[in-house]
């Protein structure tokens, strides 16, 4: 059974249905109910269709802090192969909030980087939420210097609430250590790609995804602010959420069609956590064809960076 959302109540219930008469069948409690469970099969697709054709950007918001989303972890090991985490900044400690390290991609070399939520309490509280305190940034900071170094293309896979606001991580520098880290993303020679697989909450999330291209799966948000926070703000009132998720043009559509990614990987009917596997091979195969015009082009990726964001800023 998958944990179902507010929306997907109809689902839930047909689903529910299903499972109920197939334990019958199993324990020869009921009679042939074949016809019954391949009828309301179809009707739950039929609903979640229904559900998922037009979500709102607050559902969508739902959609992509599902927990059972893939997370980085769950790409690390479906795309890459011989991947070699480090661990550290050199100067603080480790934050395992940030996973990153050298792997292979389909049989070239890559850094890869990306924030890890966690998919059960424990591992949850390791990785703390994915919310990244300032030695994951001066680690990523690292990671990056070494790929520049050995001229090895970046990876970034984003996915956080936003940098972790505790006291000891604002002593220790956390605007500085995300600014840092934003302009080794800004300088690297080497070519980077980003891709925004759940949440892309704030300055966070650009400090490992300010990249040559930035992806976004269809139901993942990328804002400067949570709703919730944006609400508190501006109404004093965080029932107003869903407000301020309309307003912020938080989306990926929003956020494609004002040119501030660069494409959208399709999810699976009901969300990537339906089939995990699919999203992350339509991932894979994104970024193989990034990585393909990349190497086939004598292009100056620092420059190129420079002058997408620069034409952001022009264009809004």
């Amino acid at each position: 059974m998958y944990n179902y959302l507010d929306f997907e109540k109809p689902v839930q219930d047909l689903e529910g249905k299903i499972l109920e008469l197939k334990k019958l069948a199993e324990n020869g409690e009921a009679v042939d109910v074949g016809d019954e469970i391949s009828r309301l099969e179809k009707r739950s697709r039929d609903a979640l269709r229904d559900a998922y054709k037009a979500l709102t950007p607050w559902q969508k918001v739902q959609v992509a802090r599902h927990p059972d989303r893939p997370h980085c972890v769950d790409y690390i090991k479906g795309l890459l192969s011989d991947f070699t985490p480090l661990a550290g900044d050199r100067n603080f400690g480790e934050d395992q909030a940030i996973v990153g390290g050298f792997a292979r991609f389909r049989g070239e070399p890559v850094a890869v980087l990306g924030q890890e939520k966690g998919s059960d309490t424990a591992s949850r509280l390791k990785h703390n939420f994915g919310s990244v305190r300032p030695e994951g940034y001066r680690k990523a900071v690292r990671l990056m210097e070494l790929a520049d170094r050995f001229k090895i293309p970046l990876l970034t896979l984003v996915d956080t609430a936003g940098a972790y606001p505790g006291v000891g991580a604002e002593e220790r520098g956390q605007a500085e250590a995300i600014a840092r880290s934003t302009s080794a993303c800004l300088g690297l020679k080497v070519p980077s790609i980003s891709v925004v697989i759940g949440e892309g909450g704030s300055g966070g999330a650009i400090a490992i995804a300010t990249a040559n291209r930035v992806y976004m799966l269809e139901h993942a948000i990328y804002s400067v602010i949570s709703p919730e926070g944006a609400a508190s703000i501006l109404w004093r009132d965080t029932t107003r959420s869903k407000d301020a998720a309309t307003n912020m043009k938080i989306t990926a559509q929003d956020l494609y069609e004002m040119k501030i990614i660069d494409a959208i990987v399709p999810e699976p009917l009901g969300g990537a956590h339906r089939a995990p596997e699919t999203v992350i091979a339509a991932t894979g195969d994104l970024i193989a064809r990034t990585m393909k015009d990349f190497a086939g082009a004598n292009t100056d990726f620092r420059e190129q960076r420079r002058e997408k964001y620069l034409a952001m800023g022009r264009s809004l």
